[in-house]
């Protein structure tokens, strides 16, 4: 279970929704549902796969980081808000560019992209307009297959629909988050951390302190006898390196110097990087709220790619053709 500081307080007569709060979308009638205000109200919801996380952290971490992360930023809207309302939404499992091994719940970019418009289009339908889609896994075309939704689900409905992962998880693969970190420590990081930070991708330094955190029944102590595992660019390339190469063992960085204290601090300087980037959703009188990641914008990266370059494909066969022909 999350701790106490986590957790949100059932509704009481004090705290219901007209007067502002955070709520589960899912334990709310639709009478209730009809009577928010739609200009106070955000709706957050999370996709994010099980997926093998090594052989210390469950299948069920980036779900388990991803809804930790919907509560703490639901209160710290609420704080900067107060009056406003925040729904959290039942969190779907899937995910495209995942590991594959049993427990993985793998799906296709497309498909991922199009639950997320499906899910964002229903909120959207009956009137809500400030939409923040959460996920805790780093997969590449998963990261743009949720912001393509969120940008069409805003273009069609007139809405705000923000995914926060992509900035956030790009951020955390090139360290930019260091000094942040030591500053919230209040001491320098180890030798150890330090090195853990380095190449860090998948459950190594961060998600293993994160789940020490906030699932900490669910972590091995196997952690911290596990050797550091990185891999040159091209064996990336390879599907399921991690589980294929090395000691095959299926984590990316290097998981024991993770502890606790790193992972409550990690908890915070995320949760500030978070409310960065989602506070704009709320206040920005333009465009400028919209934020993407890097990989937005490499094509290949998009859901619909092996569709437009096959179409291509064939348009430059059906040329040949015509060409040969005459």
């Amino acid at each position: 279970m999350l701790d106490s500081s986590a957790e949100i307080p059932p509704p009481t007569p004090q705290t219901r929704e007209s007067e502002g709060g955070v709520f589960r979308l899912a334990e709310l009638t639709f009478t209730r549902l009809r009577e928010l205000d739609r200009e106070r109200t955000a709706v957050m919801f999370s996709v994010s796969p099980l997926e093998e996380h090594g052989p210390h952290l469950p299948v069920g971490t980036d779900m388990f980081d991803a809804e930790f992360f919907s509560e703490r930023l639901a209160n710290r809207i609420i704080a900067e808000k107060p009056g406003w309302t925040v729904l959290l939404g039942p969190p779907v499992p899937l995910g495209a560019s995942a590991f594959d091994e049993p427990g993985t719940l793998l799906a296709r970019a497309r498909t991922v992209r199009n639950l997320a418009v499906d899910y964002g289009a229903a909120l959207a339908r009956h009137g809500f307009r400030y939409i923040l889609l959460m996920n805790g896994h780093g997969g590449p075309r998963h990261i743009v297959a949720l912001e393509e939704a969120a940008a069409a689900v805003s273009r069609r409905y007139a809405v705000r629909m923000l995914s926060l992962s992509g900035p956030i998880l790009w951020k955390v693969l090139r360290g930019g988050f260091t000094e942040r970190l030591e500053a919230n420590l209040g001491r320098p990081l180890t030798a150890g951390e330090r090195e853990g930070l380095e190449g860090d991708a998948h459950a190594g330094l961060w998600e293993t302190s994160l789940i020490l955190r906030i699932r900490p029944e669910l972590v091995s102590p196997e952690f911290a006898r596990l050797p550091p595992m990185r891999f040159p660019l091209f064996d990336c390339l390879r599907h399921n390196y991690p589980l294929r190469l090395g000691n095959q063992l299926g984590y990316i960085g290097s998981p024991a110097p993770s502890s606790r204290e790193l992972g409550e601090v990690a908890s915070r300087v995320l949760t500030d990087a978070a409310w960065e980037i989602a506070q704009p959703i709320f206040d920005a009188p333009d465009e400028r709220w919209q934020q993407t990641s890097v990989l937005y914008k490499v094509p290949f990266l998009r859901s619909g790619f092996p569709f437009v370059a096959g179409g291509m494909a064939i348009l430059l066969l059906l040329g040949l053709i015509y060409c040969l022909w005459r």
